[in-house]
């Protein structure tokens, strides 16, 4: 997968690409005001230029003549880069003076509110070119005539535009010093934000493998506490688990040292015997010994699996299970070992029992209870597994039980207590039922045995509202 872009580099493009968008918004507008200013400036100059020219209107003979100042014609000698051309009308609307075929305004053109003219100004083309033109009306009144003339100016764009884009480069120049400043000042600012991130990085990196404690967090932002304490409270659970696995180990080890040093004191003594009646009981002793050697072991794998299944579900790996079914697979796989050491095995359930958990789990939790119950219970007794709505399962034995005093600790690891075994069978079942977000508890049976309840109710709700 592509490596994750740099936090300052993924700020820095973000605002980037904002200041060009806000650049070229700029620039348009500036563009856009710049001709507006522009038509304003040079349309009165226009506007000057036909009166100037209207003003050398005069009669002669009968017919309209005019003088054109020269003045008239040099309004733009010093401030614009554009070509000037006039044309004049009489009464009549022939061409008295000027340039012929200058545009004339459209029909709906309006006439500008902006000057006290009887004047039009409008946009057209001229030999090619883009001109602006006004249309002065100019009133002439005398013996020989009477009516109205007309004026028409007009001017090439380029001095405009010339303006508008000048407004314009001026415009982006300064939003570009501006938007480089604001680059390099947000550089700063979050290259300076990040230097607590750094320390912390720099802490952790030099820390040793077995070094655990909370980090450093007196000169850490308020925005970054949450993910320092995050981090600590991780680095807690982590310490926790670290410490539960050394003290299992430790105890697995203890637990392994005492039955292997008995068994090989066994073998030692039986080596030591010359007669076959003493070497075949050292054999069966040393088989016996490696039976629960191997059942040590087996539980303590049990062990970690059970670990693993609870990261599985934590982690969303939870499956659909019927409890019901799964209950009654065990219950007649278990059936011949209970017959043949003469305790019955009842299993009694109403209907299946929908709920979300780690099958093997189940299966691990079901078989530790019933090999308990089967182990603890007199022949000629009986032990019975029960489904019941709510999703609670209960296991009751005709054994001798466990006194109120002991039952809160029957589920720590290699505890025993008065009874026989391992001390896992019920470590085991209630780090699965931990898992399952269960609630396991102890009862006297209704034949004065024990009946071990577990309440699945949490994941069958979570199964519920799926």
């Amino acid at each position: 997968m592509p490596r994750p872009a740099s936090l300052r580099w993924r700020l820095l493009g973000n605002l980037a690409g904002l200041l060009v968008l806000l650049m070229l918004a700029s620039g348009l507008s500036a563009y856009w005001n710049g001709r507006q200013a522009a038509d304003v400036a040079y349309d009165r100059t226009l506007l000057a230029s036909a009166r100037t020219i209207s003003a050398g209107l005069f009669e002669q003979d009968g017919r309209l003549s005019l003088d054109v100042p020269y003045v008239a014609l040099d309004t733009f000698a010093y401030d614009s880069a554009g070509r000037l051309y006039y044309q004049v009308n009489g009464i009549d609307g022939q061409l008295i003076s000027g340039y012929e075929n200058l545009p004339a305004p459209p029909s709906d053109t309006p006439r500008t509110d902006a000057y006290p003219a009887l004047a039009k100004f409008y946009d057209g083309t001229y030999r090619g070119q883009d001109v602006r033109v006004v249309s002065l009306l100019k009133a002439v009144s005398e013996p020989s005539m009477n009516g109205m003339a007309e004026i028409r100016v007009a001017e090439t764009d380029e001095a405009r535009v010339s303006m508008a884009r000048d407004l314009m480069t001026d415009t982006l120049l300064r939003l570009g010093m501006l938007g480089g400043g604001a680059l390099l000042l947000v550089w700063i600012t979050v290259s300076g934000a990040l230097r607590p991130l750094e320390r912390l990085r720099r802490a952790v990196e030099e820390r040793r493998p077995d070094d655990l404690r909370p980090l450093p967090s007196e000169e850490v932002q308020r925005e970054l506490l949450p993910l320092v304490q995050s981090i600590d409270h991780f680095t807690e659970r982590l310490r926790l688990q670290f410490e539960r696995q050394g003290q299992f180990i430790a105890d697995a080890a203890h637990e392994l040292r005492t039955p292997l040093a008995a068994l090989k004191a066994r073998v030692e003594l039986g080596l030591r015997s010359e007669e076959a009646s003493e070497l075949k009981r050292t054999l069966h002793e040393g088989r016996d010994g490696i039976d629960r050697l191997t059942h040590l072991a087996n539980q303590l794998l049990s062990l970690a699996r059970v670990e693993n299944g609870a990261q599985a579900i934590a982690e969303g790996g939870a499956q659909q299970v019927d409890l019901t079914e799964l209950a009654r697979d065990l219950a007649m796989a278990m059936a011949p070992l209970a017959h043949a050491k003469g305790i019955g095995l009842a299993f009694e359930a109403e209907r299946p029992v929908l709920l979300d958990g780690e099958p093997t789990l189940l299966s691990e939790l079901l078989s530790n209870l019933l090999d308990n119950a089967l182990a603890h219970s007199p022949a000629g007794g009986t032990v019975v597994l029960r489904v019941m709505p709510g999703a609670v399962l209960e296991v009751e034995d005709e054994g001798p039980g466990i006194p109120a005093t002991e039952r809160e600790r029957v589920f720590e690891r290699f505890y025993r207590g008065r009874q026989q075994g391992t001390g896992l069978g019920l470590a085991i079942v209630g780090e699965i039922c931990r898992a399952h977000r269960a609630d396991i508890s102890l009862h006297d049976g209704v034949q004065g045995g024990l009946c071990v309840r577990v309440d699945f109710a949490l994941a069958a709700q979570a199964k519920a509202l799926a």
